[in-house]
């Protein structure tokens, strides 16, 4: 897809806006409900070239800085029977690829989380584009994908009496991503 099929779309370096971003996940836990959580210590460069498709992400998650609204499920997920934070400090994510689907766009990417790298493609949608109230340009985005934790070595878990598992091994990501494009 070429740029001028996107309005407002301009080439260039974006950081993202921490204050306005979120990069969150849910999973099921005890096979009744979902738990929520998100981090809030993340870097994200969006790079934008003249060819939309040779765009690329890099994104990195400081692990440690998981909040799902309660501490002591914070301080498990932040030991070794989850991140191990102490050894893997961060998740990133890089790009590899981007691609149309439909109204929607796929970024495929490398995850890295504990040592290991899987192909990862997140599924996203162009909020909007144009000129902030300070004299910036921005672009937002929502994105969602899902990955089995298993996969990336995050293997704890327990048996429920009456069968099932607290919880569940797929993970849904949800990233709502609001970058800046520098001068």
């Amino acid at each position: 897809m070429s740029t001028p099929e996107i309005p407002g779309y301009k080439t260039g370096t974006w950081t993202i806006d921490p204050v306005h971003s979120e990069v969150g996940f849910r999973v099921r836990h005890m096979m009744v409900s979902k738990v929520r959580g998100r981090f809030t210590d993340f870097t994200a460069t969006l790079t934008t070239a003249e060819n939309l498709t040779d765009s690329t992400v890099t994104v990195e998650v400081q692990l440690s800085s998981i909040a799902t609204g309660n501490d002591q499920r914070d301080e498990h997920l932040r030991s070794p029977d989850f991140f191990d934070t102490d050894k893997n400090p961060a998740m990133t994510y890089r790009s590899t690829g981007l691609r149309a689907d439909g109204d929607k766009w796929v970024l495929d990417g490398d995850l890295t989380l504990k040592g290991v790298t899987k192909a990862v493609p997140l599924t996203f949608e162009l909020d909007g584009l144009g000129p902030d109230a300070y004299g910036g340009y921005r672009a937002g985005f929502s994105g969602t994908a899902e990955i089995n934790r298993q996969d990336f070595g995050v293997t704890w878990n327990e048996k429920l009496e009456g069968g099932g598992l607290i919880v569940s091994d797929k993970v849904s990501i949800e990233i709502e991503a609001e970058f800046v494009l520098q001068a």
